[in-house]
């Protein structure tokens, strides 16, 4: 089985399309919430990733954007962002995000593997370093957890008791790129495949992944995108202008 890994869409059209063009070829897809918020298509990223189907978890954007959540721990620029979107949806579209599934969410083709937005035991934790991963890696029943929220694509993992950092490293920030990465089967991950609409490690182009349950891989891609074009959405409707310039900074 191959799983197409997205996460963080983020309202970000031109991101998720670029992503689904240069996706090599797959069986399903796993979409790891944060379908929306900050960016300028809600409508048209929600109608896109219920056409792909497959399995679904939701964001801490998802519940707020949709209503479920307030906005009162969301910094100003996401909070207005937030409360834009809910204005925005759709109405069958906004019922369509009310009703995705908390994590943890699991594939019943795919054994021993589960996918989360943050983590396992608290959807809105963030994990971005080994100290934050180790009570999960301990304590997971599973040897790969998926898992999105903070935007950086990489993971960690636990093996015979020492924790590890998968780093990724790619030559380019400008054009289309891939890592593939042999995950050890006596150990077990928390692997992150990037955020598609709003990277924020540095590097602007869009990130998804690609997990292959026969071999136990795991392949990590960027790509470019017209970014330009997610910005001058996002300023032409009326959107703090940060979340414009972020995209282009990958911060």
């Amino acid at each position: 089985m191959r799983l197409l890994i997205i996460s963080d869409v983020h309202s970000n059209l031109e991101a998720l399309k670029a992503c689904l063009a240069a996706a090599p070829p797959y069986d399903r897809v796993a979409n790891l919430g944060d379908n929306i918020g900050y960016g300028a298509s809600p409508n048209e990223v929600v109608d896109v990733v219920r056409e792909l189907g497959g399995l679904y978890v939701r964001g801490n954007h998802d519940r707020a954007c949709s209503g479920l959540d307030d906005i009162s721990n969301f910094n100003p620029i996401a909070a207005t962002a937030a409360l834009w979107t809910r204005s925005t949806l759709h109405a069958e579209n906004l019922l369509w995000i009310r009703k995705l599934p908390q994590g943890p969410v699991l594939d019943p083709e795919v054994s021993d593997v589960q996918f989360v937005h943050g983590s396992p035991f608290d959807e809105d934790e963030y994990i971005l370093n080994t100290i934050a991963a180790a009570t999960t890696l301990r304590d997971s029943e599973f040897l790969v957890t998926f898992f999105g929220h903070t935007h950086m694509q990489g993971g960690m993992g636990l093996r015979d008791g020492t924790h590890f950092s998968l780093r990724l490293e790619f030559p380019s920030k400008e054009k289309a790129e891939h890592m593939l990465v042999m995950l050890d089967r006596g150990a077990k991950y928390l692997l992150n495949p990037g955020s598609v609409g709003q990277p924020r490690d540095g590097d602007w182009r869009a990130a998804f992944a690609i997990y292959d349950s026969e071999a136990h891989s795991v392949s990590f891609h960027r790509v470019p995108y017209a970014v330009d074009m997610a910005q001058q959405r996002i300023i032409s409707s009326n959107l703090p202008s940060r979340l414009a310039l972020r995209l282009r900074e990958g911060r």
